[in-house]
């Protein structure tokens, strides 16, 4: 799923970039799918603070600095791009890092920010659950007990708002599909401490529901953002 999403945000920035922006950043690139799929249309940089899964990807050969954004960048370092997945939610100063991102974006560059949305259909079933006492569902949502939780939750009007006030305007927003069949057993085993039969009850339950989740609002939301000279 994450790779079918990135080629989709990786062409969108492509048609929105002007053919000469050419230095992509990506922060918090993880295990480097991201760096993957944009190494094809421009030049790529990522930047990784677990020093582990930064590592691994830098053994892949793949172009990562272990550290925090932007204390790792030189001085003059500027890009045309530069790109958070599922990244911007976990910061607790997200003014910082957008205006870090205005000051290291070259004039007319693009920020991208792919994260979670307050108005999906799953953040909000388990907002509502949350109000019956069955939080489980509402904190896994804001990843509570994992190393680094969520602090933001946006929707796409609030983001905006948020960026404008930092000297960016949204050029194009859209939903990302947040649920496939693909990897989903997975991906709910991946916080552990489950009993298996909850676990594949909802494996069962989510796979019936799937065809219809493109009928409602996604929980992931991309922007894509210009830089104001």
């Amino acid at each position: 799923m994450r790779a079918e999403n990135f080629r989709i945000i990786v062409d969108r920035v492509s048609r929105l970039a002007p053919q000469s922006a050419a230095r992509l950043l990506d922060v918090g690139s993880a295990h480097g799918w991201f760096l993957e799929q944009a190494s094809s249309r421009f030049e790529v940089l990522g930047i990784e603070p677990d020093q582990v899964v930064g590592e691994r990807a830098a053994a892949r050969g793949l172009p990562v600095r272990l550290g925090y954004f932007p204390d790792v960048l030189e001085r003059d370092e500027r890009f045309d791009v530069i790109v958070f997945n599922d990244v911007i939610e976990h910061i607790p100063d997200i003014g910082s890092a957008l205006d870090a991102c205005h000051a290291r974006l070259n004039p007319g560059g693009l920020l991208v920010l792919n994260l979670p949305s307050s108005r999906g259909v799953f953040y909000r079933l388990s907002k509502l659950f949350a109000r019956f006492n069955l939080r489980g569902p509402f904190e896994r949502m804001w990843q509570k007990d994992l190393p680094s939780p969520h602090v933001h939750y946006f929707n796409e009007a609030n983001l905006r708002a948020l960026v404008g006030r930092h000297g960016f305007e949204e050029k194009q927003g859209f939903e990302l599909a947040s649920l496939k069949a693909s990897g989903l057993l997975e991906r709910l085993r991946f916080t552990g401490g489950v009993h298996p039969a909850v676990l594949y009850a909802q494996y069962i339950v989510l796979r019936c529901v799937i065809p219809f989740l493109n009928l409602l609002p996604s929980d992931i939301v991309v922007g894509i953002y210009r830089r104001k000279d």
